[in-house]
């Protein structure tokens, strides 16, 4: 409970450093649907320092967000020399799933195609998402049912980085968490077919699972699950456990990357992960 109200209180800090955070680049705007949320934002760094694209999905808890308000993560990025693709996708409740899950394959599909128009290499995607994010780019990178459904070609991602994510639809999560599937649910839907612990099948996509004890939404437990399935499938997967201050639901999950990395040891390790591929 403590930590609940820690997450709660931690949004003015948050959005106070959102505010003065530096847009140093402006980014492209694709669109890629008619719905106003179905678009993403391509991030071309000043200096680039890596071959390595970044393709991020934010969360939200499947119903707020979008690419522009989360303008801070392409920018940390970029600033650190990786072009990113940042994508938008429809929200519920007014959307229920799997409307969430066709936009990202949709729009990773429609984003490779554009950086290949760049005459960028998507020989080496990184796959991120933080919370809802975190669920929905799971299933993007190791649901091979989804992925023969959207007709996705995966080939190029070598890692795929998740923070804060419900992977495992627990009993135990919290009420916040059940609310927020209930939004994005029809009454009645078969919730395993949206279960990344369920849906997980064999895959070369090394992970990092990003994780706090002290997250006050989302269950530590749910990343123990995904990284058993993922030991059980024998697919490389690393549990880091968050052990900066700061370590609340959305200063881990998105609020890392308003710092920098000598600041946050959970950042610094997301980009030497990274670096390591």
């Amino acid at each position: 409970m403590i930590d609940y109200f820690r997450e709660n209180m931690s949004y003015f800090g948050l959005m106070s450093k959102v505010r003065r955070f530096p847009k140093n680049i402006t980014p492209e705007r694709i669109i890629y649907g008619e719905d106003k949320d179905q678009y993403y934002l391509y991030y071309e760094p000043q200096k680039i320092l890596s071959d390595k694209a970044i393709v991020w999905i934010h969360g939200g808890g499947w119903n707020a967000g979008d690419p522009d308000f989360f303008d801070y993560v392409g920018q940390r990025f970029a600033m650190e020399g990786y072009r990113i693709i940042s994508v938008g996708y429809r929200l519920s409740p007014k959307y229920k799933y799997p409307c969430q899950i066709e936009d990202v394959f949709n729009c990773f599909d429609h984003a490779r195609k554009h950086l290949k128009d760049k005459d960028v290499s998507t020989d080496k995607i990184i796959v991120m998402g933080p919370s809802a994010g975190a669920h929905l780019s799971s299933i993007l990178c190791y649901s091979g049912k989804d992925q023969e459904r959207y007709n996705a070609d995966m080939s190029g991602v070598i890692g795929y980085i998740g923070s804060g994510g419900p992977y495992s639809f627990r009993k135990d999560q919290t009420n916040t968490i059940k609310i927020l599937q209930n939004m994005l649910f029809e009454k009645g839907y078969d919730r395993k077919t949206a279960e990344p612990v369920s849906l997980m099948s064999s895959s070369n996509i090394p992970m990092l699972l990003v994780q706090s004890r002290h997250d006050g939404l989302v269950e530590f437990e749910c990343a123990v699950d995904l990284k058993k399935k993922a030991d059980l499938l024998g697919i490389p997967c690393e549990l880091y456990e968050v052990i900066d201050k700061k370590n609340t639901h959305s200063w881990y999950t998105a609020g890392m990357f308003l710092e920098k990395r000598e600041e946050n040891k959970g950042l610094d390790k997301i980009l030497s992960w990274i670096e390591e591929r």
